[in-house]
C-alpha cells in the first residue's frame, strides 16, 4: 500500500529545467541580482502589480521587512498566534514584542473586530497572517491602522496568486511577503518575495538584504546576506508557465473534497468568500464535538491507512516552550480551539481522484472502523 503524503513538491521536466540551467552555465553568473533573478523579478512584479524584491527564503524576507521599518526597540506587533512560528521569530529577532490577537473561527485570519483594543503607546503595526491563503479583513484592518498610525504588514506566506476583487492580494498593506518554499503550491526550492509600492521602502529592502551595501566602500544599513540565486530563480522561470495548471488541478481535488465531505456530521470546511479568486493551497479541515473521534485519533487513523495529514498549526506559537508565559496571550480561546481540532489534508496536482476518495472514505468510514 502506497503512502500518501500531506504535500508533495511540484517538479518540472528536466528538460525544462535544464533550458534555465544552461544560462546559468553559458553566463557564468550565480547570484547578486543575474539575468535570471531579473526576469524572474519583472514577471512577478507584473503579475502581482507591485515592486518585488526576491529572497534565499521567505522568513528572512519577513525579518527584513519588519527590520526596514526601524521601530524602536521594544515596540509591539500585533499578530496572530495561529500561524507558522516563523511570523512570531521575526517579530522577536528584531527586537520587538509580540501582542496576540484572536481568530475568526469562519477562515482562521485575525479577527480585526479584536485589534483595536489591544493598542498601546508602544503599539507600531500590525502583522495579519493570510492564512491558509485566506484573505483577512484587509479593507477593516488598514482602516484602524490608518486610523492609529501604523503599519501593516502581512504574512502571505500562503497567498501567492490570490485576488480579492480583481486585484492581487498583495497590492494591500505596507508590505506583503510571499513564501516560495518547496512544499508551497509555487516554488523556487527555497525561497521568498516581499511585494510594497512605497519605492524607498524597496529600494532599502534590497540594500538590506544584501549587507546593507550601496557601493564598493560604502555600507548604507545593517543588513544580511538573504539574496536568492540564480538556480532559485531558474525554478521559479521554470514553474511560472505551469502556475495555472497547478492551480486548476488542486481547485479539482479541493471541490471533490469538498462534495465527499460536506455531508460528514462533525468536519468543517471553510467557505471561500464569493469575491476572491483561491489558490488552493491547503485543505484545512477543522474536527469539532460532533464527530466521535477526536483531531489526534483521526490522524492516527489516516496513518494507519498510509495517509499522512499535518497538525497545521498545532499548537498555537505562543504555546511553544520558546514562547510560553512570557507575552501576554489573554482571550485567545478561538486560536486555542482551532489549534486542538485543525488538520490540513494531502494536497498537491500529483494526487489522483483516488487518492481523495480514499482519504474521504477513511473520515467517513472511520467511526465504524476505529478501534481502541
Amino acid at each position: 500500500m502506497k503512502n500518501i503524503y500531506v504535500t508533495k513538491p511540484f517538479l518540472p521536466s528536466l528538460d525544462e529545467f535544464n533550458v534555465q540551467l544552461k544560462k546559468i552555465w553559458d553566463i557564468g553568473i550565480l547570484t547578486n541580482n543575474g539575468p535570471l533573478h531579473e526576469e524572474f523579478k519583472e514577471k512577478l512584479s507584473i503579475m502581482c502589480s507591485s515592486n518585488i524584491s526576491l529572497f534565499a527564503n521567505g522568513h528572512m524576507a519577513l525579518e527584513t521587512a519588519i527590520k526596514a521599518m526601524e521601530f524602536p526597540i521594544g515596540s509591539e506587533i500585533i499578530t496572530t498566534p495561529f500561524t507558522f512560528v516563523s511570523t512570531t521569530h521575526a517579530i522577536i529577532n528584531n527586537g520587538l514584542i509580540p501582542v496576540f490577537c484572536d481568530i475568526k473561527l469562519t477562515d482562521y485570519t485575525i479577527d480585526e473586530s479584536k485589534i483595536e483594543s489591544l493598542i498601546t503607546d508602544k503599539t507600531c503595526a500590525i502583522l495579519a497572517v493570510h492564512v491558509y491563503g485566506h484573505p483577512c479583513n484587509v479593507e477593516k484592518i488598514e482602516e484602524i491602522a490608518k486610523k492609529n498610525n501604523l503599519k501593516v504588514i502581512y504574512d502571505a506566506a500562503h497567498a501567492f496568486d490570490v485576488e480579492i476583487n480583481n486585484e492581487s492580494l498583495l497590492k494591500h498593506g505596507d508590505v506583503s511577503m510571499v513564501s516560495f518554499h518547496a512544499t508551497k503550491l509555487f516554488h523556487t526550492i527555497e525561497g521568498g518575495m516581499l511585494a510594497c509600492n512605497d519605492n524607498e521602502m524597496i529600494r532599502k529592502i534590497n540594500i538590506m538584504k544584501n549587507f546593507g551595501i550601496t557601493g564598493p566602500e560604502t555600507v548604507e544599513f545593517i543588513g544580511i546576506n538573504a539574496k536568492m540565486n540564480e538556480i532559485q530563480a531558474a525554478m521559479g522561470l521554470t514553474l511560472l508557465p505551469h502556475l495555472e495548471e497547478i492551480v486548476n488541478k488542486r481547485c479539482q481535488l479541493y471541490n471533490l473534497y469538498k462534495k465527499e465531505l460536506f455531508e460528514i456530521e462533525g468536519i468543517k470546511l471553510v467557505e471561500l468568500p464569493n469575491n476572491i479568486k483561491y489558490n488552493y493551497a491547503y485543505l484545512p479541515i477543522l474536527i469539532n464535538e460532533k464527530y466521535s473521534l477526536n483531531r489526534d485519533e483521526l490522524c492516527k487513523l489516516l496513518e494507519q491507512n498510509n495517509i499522512y495529514s499535518r497538525k497545521y498549526f498545532s499548537p498555537c506559537t505562543n504555546e511553544f516552550e520558546c514562547y510560553k508565559g512570557k507575552y501576554k496571550n489573554d482571550n485567545l480561546k478561538n486560536s486555542e480551539y482551532v489549534s486542538k481540532r485543525i488538520i490540513t489534508l494531502p494536497l498537491y496536482p500529483d494526487l489522483s481522484i483516488e487518492d481523495v476518495e480514499k482519504i474521504c472514505s477513511v473520515i467517513r468510514e472511520g467511526l465504524e472502523k476505529w478501534n481502541f
